[in-house]
């Protein structure tokens, strides 16, 4: 039993798969970078602001446990901890900024009903700054600029 081909057949299959190019034509290659370039244009503002308000969680962080030590000290004392210009490692707070890497210092200013708390980004979070205000009804409030 021989090939159910027959020659011309055969040869025609042969020409077809051997004259086969292999390769991207440069219209495909330009309409793959040009799809590339719009995603990246969508894509790198949007990461960029993910990273901002991740680095912002660590102030946030901080101006909480400043806003805790705050009440308690409200609580021991019925007003709070008056604390002025920029300090990183506040003694009379208890506030530890060693372990942060974006967010290290911090300024908080009090008056008869109130404080506000504020920190401002180095390094790669140069430009974002968190402000939280306390007051001695209990409530906060955090505003972030700069995200």
């Amino acid at each position: 039993m021989g090939s159910t081909h027959c020659t011309p057949c055969v040869f025609l299959m042969r020409e077809f798969f051997m004259s086969k190019k292999l390769g991207f034509t440069l219209v495909e290659l330009v309409i793959v970078i040009v799809i590339v370039g719009i995603l990246s244009v969508v894509a790198v503002p949007i990461y960029t602001g993910y990273t901002k308000r991740a680095m912002a969680t660590e102030a946030e962080g901080t101006l909480g446990a400043i806003n805790t030590a705050q009440k308690v000290y409200y609580a021991e004392h019925s007003c709070f901890l008056p604390t002025v210009g920029a300090v990183s490692d506040n003694g009379t707070l208890d506030i530890n900024l060693v372990s942060n890497k974006y967010f290290t210092s911090f300024q908080v200013d009090t008056d008869a009903t109130g404080f506000t708390a504020t920190t401002t980004g180095t390094g790669g979070a140069t430009g974002i700054s968190v402000t939280l205000t306390g007051s001695d009804t209990g409530g906060a409030n955090i505003t972030r600029s700069g995200i």
